[in-house]
């Protein structure tokens, strides 16, 4: 274990021994680091917070911070992280407000500098996001979505998967999986093309998405419409990859009406 003699490891802390813990960082009682974890200088890991393997916190950060939800009446509420993570400097995410809850994170996302990650927020895996980015508490964040830089999240809004939020966006209401949101307030721009392309969606794939982009934000339908209409085409039914991340949302008890 490489541990620098400055750093702060409280009795109680669960460390795996290939863990790497730099000069004056602070590691709490009920921290668990997996394997290969390497928490910089001067960086803070506290609260009921576990990480698993080869996670990589750069200075400053502060995982595991009480949640600033004025509910919050004290218990067991933890934070659980999953494996390949990067949080870069000065980034900060709160444990659940309620006891026996958690914010949650998945696998391989890419966190950066000086974002905040509320209390009870879940994301997925392989998200990217820029600099400066605010969640509030309750935010959902599926897999392979982009968050612009300086964007803010309202509290309880979900992310669709393959979705961007372009920079400087302010996001109140729910955005659908493969959609570009921007402005202040943020509306659906477009579909994520480029992203669908980098990610290995064909081109019969995209083509269902832009129908889609098309039905629900260029027709004269309404929402309900517009989902009947979706659920007719061929294309969609013909594309489960799609299908299904569109499928899941739908179906998702979180969704509160999206822009």
């Amino acid at each position: 274990m490489n541990l620098h003699p400055t750093a702060i490891i409280e009795k109680g802390a669960t460390l795996d021994p290939s863990v790497t813990v730099g000069a004056y960082a602070y590691i709490g009682p009920h921290v668990t680091l997996g394997a290969g974890c390497c928490i910089e200088h001067h960086a803070t890991i506290d609260g009921y917070t576990t990480l698993g393997k080869n996670n990589h916190v750069y200075p400053y950060s502060f995982l595991g911070a009480q949640t600033h939800d004025l509910k919050y009446k004290g218990g067991v509420c933890s934070l659980k992280i999953g494996n390949d993570n990067t949080f870069r400097e000065y980034v900060s995410i709160h444990t659940a407000t309620s006891d026996g809850e958690a914010t949650l994170l998945g696998d391989r996302n890419y966190i950066l500098a000086c974002s905040h990650i509320g209390h009870d927020c879940c994301l997925g895996n392989d998200i990217i996001m820029s600099a400066k980015v605010a969640t509030g508490g309750h935010v959902r964040i599926e897999d392979h979505a982009n968050i612009g830089g300086h964007a803010s999240i309202h509290q309880f809004c979900h992310i669709g998967a393959y979705s961007m939020v372009a920079g400087h966006s302010f996001l109140k209401k729910d955005l659908l999986p493969f959609m570009i949101a921007s402005g202040s307030p943020a509306v659906v721009k477009s579909y994520n093309r480029i992203g669908m392309m980098r990610k290995g969606f064909t081109e019969s794939e995209r083509t269902c998405v832009k129908q889609c982009f098309k039905i629900f934000y260029t027709s004269s339908l309404n929402r309900s419409q517009g989902l009947e209409r979706v659920r007719e085409l061929v294309e969609f039914h013909a594309c489960g990859r799609v299908k299904e991340v569109l499928e899941k949302f739908w179906g998702s008890e979180t969704v509160r009406g999206w822009i």
